[in-house]
């Protein structure tokens, strides 16, 4: 879709579903004709299991991308591929950096210890954007409570320079929302929130906690990175958190 097209259109949306639920603004992005194909993209981290519940009871064949950077925690795996068997999502998509990528650039897997942003690159970004060609948008389970340039986060962005428009049906929510809705509907928790991670990614960047740090303190700890660059505002990465 033409930018200017889709800016016309977001805003449109924003101001539509601005006092509606998370729940009316997924089923939009998953029903509406003009919606376009879109894929929800989830990390099947600390806070993923609500929208993948709600994606399961709204339409579960929605194509669901997960980016396995090679560098996940072994509890992560297990829970994704448990958690997507009990939703019955039927259309889960893998997808991992390329080899030959791999095999230039971090062969010995250290390569975050040398760059970060480069081996988010490689591995989560490149990966992510060749899965969503095809795509007109993707669903993201970002939220204003995170805190940063967040804080002003709307239902539906346009994607600068691809065409696509990104939908946060969750942006509104806060962290007490995501308990109740866990509690409510009984979805079970990633195994690490009770090891003191309330923000999961990559296990070489990710570390626990402590009660009252900001939620995502855990990831590249002592950096000012706070993004893994998936998510770009004006052409540039968006830092958020505690590092911000």
């Amino acid at each position: 879709m033409p930018q200017n097209d889709l800016i016309n259109r977001v805003s449109g949306l924003n101001e539509w579903y601005r006092l509606h639920s998370a729940v009316s603004v997924l089923e939009h992005a998953l029903t509406a004709p003009k919606a376009g194909k879109l894929a929800l993209v989830s990390s099947f981290g600390a806070e993923s299991v609500v929208l993948l519940h709600m994606v399961s009871v709204t339409k579960r064949d929605t194509p669901v991308i997960f980016v396995d950077t090679e560098l996940l925690f072994a509890e992560t795996l297990v829970y994704q591929h448990e958690l997507a068997e009990r939703l019955g999502l039927t259309d889960i998509r893998i997808v991992r950096a390329n080899e030959p990528d791999l095999g230039e650039h971090d062969p010995d897997k250290t390569l975050h210890l040398r760059d970060t942003d480069a081996c988010c690159a490689l591995r989560k970004t490149a990966p992510l954007q060749q899965a969503l060609e095809g795509f007109g948008g993707w669903i993201t389970g970002r939220k204003r409570y995170h805190g940063g340039e967040r804080a002003a986060l709307d239902f539906f962005e346009t994607e600068e320079g691809t065409g696509r428009m990104k939908v946060n049906p969750l942006a509104h929510w806060t962290r007490d929302d995501v308990k109740t809705y866990m509690e409510e509907n009984r979805l079970p928790r990633h195994p690490l929130v009770a090891k003191g991670y309330p923000s999961i990614g990559c296990m070489p960047c990710t570390s626990p906690v402590a009660e009252g740090e900001d939620i995502r303190a855990g990831r590249w700890r002592g950096t000012e990175k706070t993004e893994c660059g998936i998510h770009f505002e004006h052409g540039k990465m968006v830092r958020t958190g505690a590092n911000a």
